[in-house]
């Protein structure tokens, strides 16, 4: 029977240092959001894109793009 008693008793012990080390683990969320900025690629492509297209209005309208005045050096 001490036997059984012991074991119980091994038992016991470990199951009160399991129970202590439960409130050890905590778990927050970050104080600021996490960011993750992929507008380079985006706002790139986008101005490429719009540069072909100004580039082929120009050139089927030329009338309505007259090339900018040069200033002559005297």
């Amino acid at each position: 029977m001490t036997r059984h008693y012991a074991k119980m008793a091994k038992l016991a012990a470990l199951m009160a240092a399991a129970a202590s080390l439960n409130g050890c683990i905590t778990v927050k969320a970050p104080e600021k959001p996490i960011e993750v900025n992929l507008n380079v690629d985006i706002k790139q492509e986008v101005l490429v894109r719009l540069q072909q297209d100004v580039q082929q209005m120009i050139s089927k309208n030329p009338q309505a793009f007259p090339p900018a005045p040069t200033t002559k050096k005297p």
